[in-house]
């Protein structure tokens, strides 16, 4: 089987070899259960997959973030709860001949969740993500970079894990985009062909702040398309107490901070953590150690001033 695969490889017939990789890991399960002794090491054979996508790979992980850890609209985690549910019932959806959904797209401005969400799916799934490096996938030269997505998408399949793909937008840009010389639309033809094939119990997590940008054809074959925009003041308030909930600290003025959280309008989620936890550094610094063992205060004065500065460096942008 293993010699097929190899063949299917060489000879660019993609799809075929993915298919051929599924059957293999199906057999190697059914045998790893049956009793049977397997021909061949399994730990040889991971490690043969490991030295070919090893260099691609950013991070490997687990993780612990749950829906509870997201901020973001009902509507968001909605659908992302939905998506969790399809692959908890995975076995009821395919005892009825339904399809599960796999392929997401989280899209919106930077700093607004689309990580986090990534995150969330794994840690609420269970399963290992593969974070994937794409300058280290795309390659000058010809036909490499489809080599290297194929390389990845065929260990995923393998293992029934996740695939997250962020800035996802430099691999699926639209095949006449201004500035293609060719290479692109091979890139998103392989994609397209990946996609089919790629297994319900593998998940793509792809996430981009350029959706515009994206091939239609690649966005037909996305099961669900996630838009994670910048808070309002409900969304900035639960992250302000998200931030704070688990310490003693507590703002030095309630009017104060309101005028905060209203003046982050417009401002990512990742700029007003990061606007609050210096204010928060800077406070202490300024505090005595009795006043820090007791309750220490936040001066919202210096956050209100971070944030301010924040505005003014994104508008520079």
């Amino acid at each position: 089987m293993n010699e097929l695969i190899d063949y299917a490889k060489q000879t660019k017939k993609v799809n075929f070899a993915i298919q051929l990789q599924s059957i293999l890991k199906d057999a190697i399960r059914h045998h790893q259960t049956s009793g049977l002794t397997q021909v061949g090491s399994l730990k040889h054979q991971i490690r043969e997959q490991d030295k070919e996508v090893n260099e691609f790979i950013l991070e490997k992980l687990t993780s612990d973030y749950r829906m509870k850890d997201l901020v973001a609209s009902e509507s968001v985690k909605n659908e992302l709860e939905y998506f969790i549910k399809e692959h908890k019932k995975i076995n009821f959806l395919r005892e009825h001949n339904l399809p599960v959904s796999n392929k997401i797209l989280l899209h919106g401005p930077s700093g607004c969740g689309k990580t986090l969400a990534a995150y969330v799916l794994a840690g609420e799934l269970e399963k290992m993500m593969y974070v994937i490096d794409l300058g280290s996938i795309v390659s000058s030269k010809l036909g490499e970079t489809s080599k290297n997505l194929s390389k990845i998408f065929r260990r995923a399949a393998s293992e029934s894990c996740i695939i997250f793909l962020d800035e996802f937008d430099s691999l699926g840009k639209i095949r006449d985009y201004s500035q293609d010389h060719g290479e692109m639309k091979r890139v998103v033809n392989t994609l397209l062909q990946l996609f089919d094939y790629l297994p319900q119990d593998t998940i793509l997590i792809a996430a981009t702040n350029q959706k515009d940008m994206l091939d239609d054809a690649i966005l037909r074959r996305i099961d669900l398309s996630i838009d994670l925009e910048l808070p309002n003041k409900k969304q900035i308030t639960e992250l302000v107490s998200k931030v704070i909930a688990n310490s003693n600290f507590t703002f030095d003025n309630k009017t104060t901070s309101q005028k905060c959280i209203n003046e982050s309008l417009g401002l990512s989620f990742y700029s007003i953590q990061k606007t609050l936890i210096t204010a928060i550094k800077r406070s202490v610094f300024e505090l005595s150690e009795n006043v820090l063992k007791l309750q220490p205060k936040i001066q919202t004065s210096k956050w209100l001033e971070l944030i301010q500065t924040e505005k003014k460096g994104l508008l520079k942008k």
